[in-house]
């Protein structure tokens, strides 16, 4: 199978989206976009085996949802939140549009990135970014493997 094509989600879906909430740059959008291929390969939108990630980012309803209990709500979060809202459309809730709404579900994975207390890689090497991806978004018990996504981030910055 497959998936949606890396240049269209990167330069069509995750830079706008980014850019609406101010957290664009090069950095951020291929690692943003190549987190949405080494992920779900840029192909499913539930996760495989019966787990609750949800999106071409498969970000699970618990983490979204404390992305917005417990930042978005709070002044930090604020210029965010207006943002966030203005991508979502009003017959689903929130956590369902990770599935059919990538705007929003890109901006979400930023958002969880965001949050990370360390800053982003300071230049796009594929490999940096894959390792970042697994320490702070896939987390250590998670199942991607940061040498064999190192591709999916390479295809991120070439596109």
């Amino acid at each position: 199978m497959s998936g949606i094509d890396a240049g269209q989600l990167k330069h069509l879906v995750v830079a706008p989206a980014l850019a609406a909430l101010g957290l664009d740059g090069d950095v951020a959008v291929n690692l943003v976009t190549g987190t949405a291929l080494a992920e779900s390969r840029g192909t499913y939108v539930r996760q495989i085996g019966g787990g609750p990630a949800l999106g071409l980012w498969q970000m699970e309803p618990a983490t979204h949802d404390d992305c917005w209990v417990n930042f978005l709500c709070y002044p930090v979060g604020k210029r965010f939140e207006r943002v966030l809202e203005g991508m979502l459309s009003q017959d689903l809730p929130r956590s369902a549009q990770l599935v059919s709404n990538l705007r929003y579900a890109s901006a979400m994975a930023r958002i969880r990135y965001y949050r990370v207390k360390v800053p982003l890689p300071s230049t796009s090497d594929p490999a940096a970014l894959s390792y970042f991806h697994k320490q702070y978004y896939n987390t250590a018990a998670g199942a991607a493997d940061p040498v064999s996504n190192i591709s999916y981030f390479r295809q991120a910055v070439m596109v």
